[in-house]
């Protein structure tokens, strides 16, 4: 016997009672748990003592956590070297990101300073690098640009007397920057960070590649010095590369020679960075060395006088009074700002959420919210724009050591100084540069176009939002684009629940496992039982697609063959009364046939009353009166995977349920739900037909329940399990017809016919 085990295998075998939901409820009681009502919820909420005043102040202010446990020894130098690398990147990328935004460069420098200080303080992140993303500068600068557009006038906005065109300029995108700060903290006091979930990695992937598109052709008016309006809305890509392609030979040679030679280094020494990281100390910082090299250059051989390169030009020096806000912008892009409100939380939010697992510790997604949206308003006081995280300086900022948001601080104190003192040495650097760096850092997002067969092959549905979110990012713009995925994405997920695969189940040869029937060979049905898995929650939508599977897989309709059975029951009571049919102990014997015209209600039970006898609807009936076959007694509905049931599933259920109790079909609900089973009690889902007893806690315990009052002995000769002797024989038997329950009997490697399985036991 011990030959016969297979190698390595583990096995067991389980003697216990046959569970109904029923018998098992009164076996083993429930623990009372009291559900905790709306207003529970809320004076819960609003309850304040010391330990939760304390946990709220260290939630609100995680600074203060993990300050605690900082550690100036280890930590300290890793993060002075991280917070110098990354706040020169910051630097470099705040005047590059800023033109994206359709401002002056210097802006930038306000928006990689203000937004550290406050995540310092607020956020919970320690590696990610807060500052200008370009994505966002880009849906900034469309904003820009409508309300303030390169040519014609600006938007009839009162208050705007006096101001230049930049001016104006940096008011709406500093306006927009503080509403797009207050709906962040309101979704982060209200605790609705889970809405960032709704925007799956692959609509993410599709609309940032999207995004990298559009800020590739924005900079090409930098690259070829061409003069471009700015053009927002729908199409505006196409638009925008019509005027670079009829302008294209008025390109400045010098300024497209200074890019090239720009991002061939760049990306060379990039890719150098990437092959030997691990030998490194720290990645070259390529883009501030051209940078450095390009404004000397620039200044030595006055680039701007002898080429007519566009350069950054004059840098103010010191911060600027705050402003407050205008009313007016807020009504003009609050379409706008929700979506930027939401990409900006999202990207950063997946950035940090990266470093977070890598190195070990939590973040809170409410409190990011807060910790931004405080930090976009503190920020637009100042006059930045909205801040987010680029990929590319957090992975500095990570990469180079650092451990903690100390790092981030010194970045800012970097900005800072440049800011205040020495940004006069940035004025002759030529915008083409800046132009360079910005698309030689779009390769990471470019390159995510070779996700597209990979999710061909895996999920087509996900590789269909893929392609729509990026196309109509590209083609409708930012805001449009998203939306358009976002609505792509939830068809996509309401489709998969509507139309889930159902299957049909059988058993498994010698073991209590069902698998659908369409897989493996080795499997067996009983007779006239059939097992139907839903793999779906039941609502509203797919109720109507369950019944229409169902139907299919029973092989008829139970309403239509109700309806036959009572029309022909009707017919066999009129002959009957007109004398027509002759009853016998074993059949009806018709003398004569009549068309029947009863128009009664057909879809009600099948009353038998009034008859000598049932009628048994599988054998021949009299005067041609054909009614179809039922060939299943039983029907087994697996629960397993529905998750809930809403009212018109739960109406649409107990309706089909009835129908097929009404056509002699037992009908047996397995695994369900707890929480759902509760449902149906207090919906009062339960009558004279539809009872709790229909309900099992397992697959297994309903199909030998249904083998018990229906005995099929070729299915029970192949219910076998195996134990830790070899392969056995599990029979399921009435051991004592007082107590009425099953064992599982090992009884070797041999078939028994059931009946003499208990002369085996009593021996």
């Amino acid at each position: 016997r011990l030959k016969m085990m297979r190698a390595g295998a583990r096995q067991y075998v389980v003697a216990r009672p046959l569970y109904s939901e029923e018998s098992f409820s009164e076996e083993h009681e429930k623990v009372y748990r009291r559900h905790k009502t709306m207003l529970d919820h809320i004076k819960q909420y609003f309850r304040c003592d010391a330990k939760r005043a304390k946990n709220a102040a260290l939630s609100l202010l995680p600074v203060i956590g993990w300050m605690k446990i900082y550690r100036i020894k280890e930590w300290l130098f890793s993060d002075i070297v991280s917070g110098i690398s990354t706040g020169l990147v910051a630097v470099l990328q705040g005047l590059a990101y800023c033109l994206l935004a359709s401002l002056p460069p210097w802006y930038g420098l306000f928006a990689a300073f203000f937004p550290v200080i406050i995540y310092f303080f607020l956020g919970t992140s320690r590696h990610m690098s807060v500052g200008p993303f370009p994505v966002l500068c880009l849906m900034i600068g469309s904003v820009v640009t409508r309300l303030v557009p390169d040519e014609g006038p600006a938007a009839n906005i009162t208050g705007w007397e006096g101001l230049t065109r930049d001016e104006q300029r940096v008011l709406v995108a500093s306006s927009l920057t503080f509403l797009v700060g207050i709906m962040q903290l309101a979704m982060g006091i209200l605790q609705v960070g889970f809405v960032v979930m709704y925007l799956s990695d692959t609509l993410v992937s599709g609309f940032t590649t999207a995004a990298a598109i559009h800020i590739l052709v924005s900079q090409l008016k930098f690259v070829l010095g061409l003069q471009v309006p700015g053009i927002s809305g729908p199409l505006s890509l196409i638009y925008t590369l019509e005027i670079i392609f009829n302008k294209i030979t008025s390109s400045n040679v010098c300024d497209i020679v200074i890019s090239l030679v720009i991002m061939v280094v760049v990306f060379l020494v990039k890719e150098l960075n990437d092959r030997f990281k691990s030998k490194l100390p720290v990645p070259i910082p390529i883009e501030v060395i051209m940078t450095v090299i390009a404004c000397g250059v620039s200044y030595g051989f006055d680039f701007k006088t002898r080429y007519g390169i566009d350069v950054v030009g004059q840098i103010p020096r010191g911060y600027e009074p705050p402003v407050a806000p205008d009313l007016r912008i807020f009504q003009e892009t609050a379409m706008e700002a929700f979506p930027m409100a939401i990409v900006g939380f999202a990207v950063a939010f997946s950035v940090a959420k990266v470093y977070s697992i890598k190195h070990d510790y939590t973040i809170d997604g409410n409190q990011e919210l807060i910790a931004f949206g405080v930090s976009n308003i503190f920020g637009a006081s100042f006059k930045a724009f909205a801040a987010s995280t680029a990929l590319s300086r957090s992975a500095v900022q990570e990469s180079t050591g650092g451990k903690t948001q100390v790092a981030g601080l010194i970045s800012a104190i970097i900005v800072m100084i440049v800011t205040l003192a020495i940004g006069y040495l940035l004025e002759p650097l030529p915008k083409s540069v800046l132009g360079a760096v910005v698309i030689i850092n779009l390769k990471g997002m470019l390159m995510q176009f070779r996700e597209i067969p990979y999710l061909w092959r895996r999920d087509r549905p996900d590789c269909v939002v893929w392609v729509v979110t990026c196309f109509a990012a590209i083609l409708l713009g930012l805001d449009l684009g998203l939306a358009v995925g976002l609505g792509v994405e939830l068809i996509c997920v309401v489709l998969r629940v509507q139309f889930p695969r159902c299957s049909v189940l059988a058993n498994i040869k010698g073991t209590d496992i069902y698998k659908d029937r369409k897989d493996y060979f080795s499997i067996d049905e009983p007779e006239g039982v059939k097992i139907f898995r839903i793999p779906s929650p039941i609502f509203f939508a797919n109720m109507d697609f369950f019944r229409n599977k169902l139907v299919e897989a029973l092989g008829f309709n139970p309403l239509r063959v109700l309806k036959k059975r009572n029309k022909a029951l009707s017919k066999i009571r009129k002959l009957l009364k007109k004398g027509d049919l002759q009853w016998t102990s074993v059949s009806v014997i018709c003398s004569e046939s009549e068309e029947d015209s009863n128009t009664e209600e057909l879809d009600q039970p099948v009353d038998f009353k009034d008859l000598p006898a049932r009628i048994d609807w599988n054998c021949g009936l009299p005067a041609n009166i054909v009614v179809p076959s039922v060939e299943i007694h039983s029907l087994v509905l697996d629960f397993a995977a529905v998750s809930f049931l809403d009212i018109s599933g739960l109406k649409g259920l107990k309706t089909l349920l009835k129908e097929l109790i009404r056509v002699e079909v037992e009908v047996y609900i397995v695994a369900c739900d707890p929480y759902i089973l509760e449902k149906l009690h207090n919906c009062c889902f339960f009558d004279e037909e539809v009872k709790p007893s229909m309900f099992f806690l397992t697959l297994h315990d309903a199909v030998l329940h249904i083998l018990e009052k229906h005995p099929d002995s070729s299915f029970l000769d192949q219910l076998q399990l195996s134990d830790s002797f070899g392969q056995t024989c599990v029979a399921v038997i009435n051991a004592t017809k007082h107590t009425n329950e099953f064992l599982y009997i090992s009884l070797g490697h041999q078939s028994l016919d059931p009946g003499n399985v208990l002369q085996v036991i009593e021996g």
